[in-house]
């Protein structure tokens, strides 16, 4: 727990709470987001003929959108600072730091 808090930046357990709360709400969120949107593109589960096309989709969908609405959920649980701190580090990561300006 100690390496983590160190690792993470943080000083008590409750923020390690909060935090593990926040990847498990927003995760969930974005997974029920997501089947409304493919809806509005005229796909379904149901209706789908290759189901492969469907599911890459909507893991498609979930990605973004779950990238826009974390640190507004950590912003919920007091946790913004982290939650911005780790979408820069992600966007870096991905490539996007410079199109973006992110300093570090």
């Amino acid at each position: 727990m100690d390496k983590l808090k160190l690792r993470w930046g943080i000083t008590n357990n409750w923020q390690i709470l909060a935090i593990l709360l926040v990847f498990a709400i927003n995760g969930s969120f974005a997974a029920w987001v997501s089947k409304p949107v493919t809806g509005f593109f005229g796909l379904s589960a149901e209706t789908a003929k290759p189901y492969f096309l469907y599911l890459t989709l909507r893991i498609i969908l979930i990605f973004p959108i779950y990238q826009l609405t974390l640190p507004i959920v950590g912003w919920f649980f007091g946790e913004f600072k982290f939650f911005w701190e780790f979408e820069k580090i992600m966007f870096r990561r991905l490539g996007f730091g410079k199109l973006l300006k992110l300093k570090d």
